[in-house]
């Protein structure tokens, strides 16, 4: 099946504290895309000459984003607290386990009811690199993601006054929150905390990233032969910017209707380690990374992918694998859920 070539608008958006994004026209679906040429991040070095065009496309994940490192320390303690959930038997780590992949082997996690979540856990990692965040984008920030993870049922169902109680109460937390942030702990404090661990949760270093800053060994021939194919069938359209996507939305199934879908438009997925957040999709219905790019390609670019092609792709996906204090992200373990 041919394919009409991708149809981009570029249109200046006010700027805010972030730089400006840009609205496009992808397969008949409103996106934004992030800056263009200049307006992004600093240059992170000189690029291979093969490597010019993925300049504009994907950057490397910066090596931090500045969090402040008390209270960095200090989210790291409530993230992985049960205490702060309605039952005293979950954390956030609980389906975001930073020891592997941030997120879990399951397709869908358990709520605080014992009931499947709506939606596979998507990686805490990177996620602080997201425009929004959430399958559908419906959630704006990560101070709403904090207050949602914290509160919902679905999640860890707390109260504030339990929360606070707990944080207050607790002298190896109280005495550091009255020190990072000059007053006792509060809402607004425990959920800057938690936002500040979440942007430390970057996964810099990884070998596709070396080779944007110049390492032109970093790839092997295969690898690089991937990321050719990824950008000319089109996959760069929807999947580009520093988190290789998490910064627009896309409709759902241009070419061919995916099943069990809960909206027709979602957010852009990241594929940032990708290669180690098996099961795939909003539903986690597809079990390999393979089976993905094949039905990806299908439903919306209405290609068909050969096996040698799927393979080169998914050779590519695998250098976006970063690393986390040192060490390279693996695959979850699969785990019963409380």
């Amino acid at each position: 099946m041919s394919v009409a070539p991708l149809r981009l608008v570029r249109v200046r958006l006010a700027r805010s504290h972030l730089a400006a994004p840009a609205i496009a026209l992808i397969g008949g679906a409103l996106a934004i895309l992030p800056p263009a040429a200049g307006e992004g991040p600093p240059s992170h070095g000189p690029l291979p000459a093969e490597a010019v065009d993925a300049q504009d496309v994907i950057t490397p994940v910066p090596s931090s984003l500045g969090a402040d490192p008390d209270r960095v320390a200090l989210g790291r303690m409530l993230f992985s607290d049960p205490r702060l959930s309605r039952g005293g038997d979950r954390a956030c780590i609980t389906c975001h386990d930073i020891r592997t992949n941030g997120a879990s082997a399951v397709a869908r996690n358990l709520t605080a009811d014992g009931t499947p979540a709506p939606r596979n856990t998507p990686t805490a990692f990177n996620a602080a690199l997201s425009f929004r965040l959430g399958w559908a984008g419906d959630i704006p920030s990560l101070p709403a993601q904090a207050e949602i993870a914290l509160t919902k049922a679905e999640f860890l169902g707390g109260s504030w006054p339990s929360i606070l109680a707990v944080v207050r109460g607790d002298p190896a937390l109280a005495g550091p929150f009255q020190a990072a942030y000059g007053r006792e702990a509060d809402q607004a404090a425990v959920i800057d905390a938690i936002n500040s661990f979440e942007r430390s949760l970057l996964t810099p270093d990884s070998r596709f990233d070396r080779w944007l800053r110049g390492d032109v060994r970093a790839l092997t021939e295969a690898e690089r032969a991937g990321y050719a194919l990824f950008q000319g069938i089109g996959c760069a359209a929807c999947h580009q910017g520093v988190n290789v996507g998490g910064n627009l939305f896309e409709k759902v199934g241009i070419f061919v209707t995916l099943p069990n879908k809960t909206a027709a438009v979602l957010r852009v997925p990241s594929l940032r380690n990708v290669s180690v957040t098996a099961p795939y999709f909003d539903d986690g219905s597809v079990a390999t990374l393979p089976e993905a790019v094949r039905l990806m390609a299908r439903a919306q670019l209405g290609r068909e992918l050969t096996d040698p092609q799927t393979a080169a792709i998914v050779a590519f996906l695998g250098t976006l694998t970063g690393t986390y204090e040192g060490r390279p992200l693996t695959p979850a373990a699969a785990a019963p859920q409380p």
